[in-house]
């Protein structure tokens, strides 16, 4: 089996990622052979809600004064507005059908989403969570920071007495395709905009980052890079009936016309 590899270098319009995400998992429900895609993006300042924070009237939407948003993100309304805070960039809003509430995703994150064939991988969808949730540990490990689960999402390290969330995770799955993933927080860039909601419902809980935990000079691409050779490595001692054999880079235009 051949894991397609797509990396986003470059600050990416999450409409566009959006638009590759679906016609992907369209022509994978379509077509059960098609190719099994990580996609790697570097987001422009998005404010997601998963299924469970969905708002009153669903439709994705740019910032405008009317625009329908969910009681988490009610408070912050200005900032998804033109006449935001000063020397604030002006963030958007964006519902989405992955699980999971509200969140935020921007500079200094790298964002990954799995498109795959849960069934042909052997992953039960709690097996899914738990590879991602895994193979963000692993990449934690090899810059000296543990990491951890808790019964709360997403992956944790211990800063003090606290436990703070350095990752958040939330997937959709339709007929056994999964879409979405891992955002991972790499430097303290995010941190102001998650300070501003309750990310992911946890009333309390803080965020860091890779920075926020010590590690300075790492780059979203590094860590990209390095995560999905920590998922394959995951997937094929834990699970995957057919192993993972080769990981080859691919381009936008390859996927979707190829």
């Amino acid at each position: 089996m051949r894991l397609a590899h797509l990396h986003l270098p470059h600050t990416t319009p999450f409409a566009r990622v959006s638009e590759l995400q679906q016609a992907l998992t369209t022509r994978f429900l379509t077509h059960k052979k098609a190719r099994r895609v990580n996609i790697f993006s570097n987001r422009a300042y998005i404010y997601t809600t998963g299924r469970r924070d969905l708002p009153p009237s669903n439709t994705c939407s740019l910032s405008t004064s009317n625009l329908s948003l969910p009681p988490p993100l009610e408070p912050i309304r200005a900032l998804l507005t033109p006449s935001g805070p000063n020397n604030v960039p002006m963030a958007e809003y964006h519902p989405t059908l992955r699980g999971g509430q509200t969140t935020y995703h921007g500079p200094g994150q790298m964002v990954a989403y799995t498109i795959l064939d849960l069934r042909r991988l052997g992953l039960t969808p709690r097996c899914h969570i738990r590879v991602l949730e895994n193979s963000v540990i692993d990449v934690l490990k090899q810059y000296g920071v543990k990491g951890f689960t808790t019964e709360d999402p997403g992956v944790w390290v211990q800063d003090g007495p606290a436990a703070k969330k350095i990752t958040a995770v939330g997937v959709h799955l339709r007929r056994n395709i999964s879409s979405f993933g891992v955002g991972l927080n790499v430097t303290n860039e995010p941190m102001w905009f998650l300070k501003q909601i309750v990310a992911c419902g946890l009333e309390g809980k803080e965020a860091t980052s890779l920075e926020g935990a010590g590690v300075s000079g790492v780059t979203v691409d590094e860590v990209a890079n390095n995560f999905v050779e920590r998922f394959v490595e995951r997937v094929n001692r834990d699970f995957a009936p057919e192993k993972i054999k080769e990981v080859y880079p691919v381009q936008e235009d390859d996927l979707l016309h190829g």
